[in-house]
């Protein structure tokens, strides 16, 4: 036997859970031609990978380990790389959708260059930021990643990355932009994303007068721009700017947020509602449903972010798309820059947001008496 492969073409069982049994163990052991079909490659380029040799591209190396740890086999000692170091990744929650596939992803990116993330989550009542901070410097960590950090706040003191970067730790901010913070930052054009959004319900016949936003808290970056961008909107069409106040609601980006705001723009004659986050937008399409209200055939709803289980909403959520895997990708490449060396411009990067039209909008309803076009 070599190391990691058998001379009958198998590899080691995979690792059982807990207290459980060895699964594929004996004639089930997984074989060669299990991982190559996996990964799309030979038998033989899967076992000069086992094995340690070379003459295999470093892609394609990557894709037979991702193939060992897809079906749950341990990869074999030779192969289990050294860390190229640690790089802290603060976000806010785990509870919307969006942070997670961020962190899936920065993770992902991160580990193709071998670094090895340390995710740092906030929760109620838990370490504040500045707190898993320092912790992350104690441990000695090559750079941090911030995502929807206290950088998006503008009542926050931006005097504490400034400090951070007074110690020797390069960092990247995504989500939220302050001019103060010498950093990249990586963003979605949140002002095109609001006005995709108006687009999309007036092209299906919505009155601009009757949409609403249904957004967080004023005091976030992410959530001004995307009232301004509400607001040059409807502005093009007409609307007032005083006009456009009493169409736009600030509340928690939660599911519950939204159910409140729902409640205030309902009460106002809006057919159709643009949401700050999905969360939010799924909590105005239970609120119109507590009123005996159909949802797109009495209120069209727009969200935003677009994680991976918001089409199988009911109904499919009609969505504004943050382009995530861009976007992490950028913010992991301006980071590794930065630890290298060779820092990129001290910038904010903007990608552009995608419409996804499913079935939360339609026309809006028709005034009584009147049939509805189709």
């Amino acid at each position: 036997m070599v190391d990691g492969v058998t001379e009958a073409g198998t590899v080691p069982a995979p690792v059982p859970p807990q207290g459980g049994t060895v699964v594929g163990a004996g004639p089930h052991t997984a074989r060669l031609a299990d991982i190559a079909a996996q990964a799309s490659v030979s038998e033989a380029t899967v076992s000069r990978v086992l094995n340690g040799r070379a003459g295999v591209a470093a892609g394609t190396r990557q894709k037979v380990l991702a193939a060992l740890d897809v079906l749950g086999y341990e990869r074999p000692v030779r192969l289990r790389q050294r860390s190229a170091g640690l790089i802290g990744l603060v976000i806010p929650e785990l509870t919307n959708p969006i942070f997670p596939a961020f962190a899936q992803v920065i993770e992902q990116v991160l580990a193709g260059h071998g670094y090895t993330p340390v995710l740092c989550t906030q929760m109620p009542g838990g370490a504040t930021e500045d707190e898993l901070v320092d912790q992350l410097v104690e441990r000695g960590v090559n750079g941090i990643v911030f995502l929807s950090g206290l950088h998006a706040d503008t009542t926050a003191d931006p005097g504490r990355y400034v400090r951070l970067a007074g110690r020797g730790v390069p960092f990247v901010l995504v989500n939220g932009f302050n001019e103060h913070i010498g950093a990249p930052f990586v963003s979605p054009d949140d002002r095109a994303a609001a006005r995709m959004a108006v687009r999309h319900l007036t092209d299906l016949g919505h009155d601009p007068r009757r949409i609403g936003l249904a957004v967080g808290p004023v005091r976030y970056v992410p959530v001004r721009r995307k009232a301004e961008g509400f607001t040059e909107a409807l502005a093009e069409r007409g609307v007032p700017a005083e006009e456009t106040r009493r169409l736009v609601r600030h509340t928690l980006f939660t599911l519950e947020g939204g159910h409140a705001a729902a409640g205030a723009l309902i009460d106002a004659g809006c057919t159709g509602v643009v949401c700050g986050s999905d969360m939010m937008a799924l909590g105005v399409v239970r609120a119109a449903r507590q009123r005996g209200l159909e949802v797109p055939r009495d209120l069209s709803v727009v969200g935003f972010d677009d994680s991976e289980l918001i089409a199988f909403t009911d109904p499919p959520l009609t969505t504004v798309r943050q382009p995530v895997k861009a976007m992490a990708s950028a913010a992991v490449g301006a980071l590794l820059e930065e630890i290298g060396g060779s820092p990129v411009q001290h910038t904010e990067f903007v990608f552009q947001p995608e419409l996804v039209v499913r079935g939360s909008t339609a026309p809006p309803p028709a005034p009584v008496g009147e049939a509805r076009v189709p």
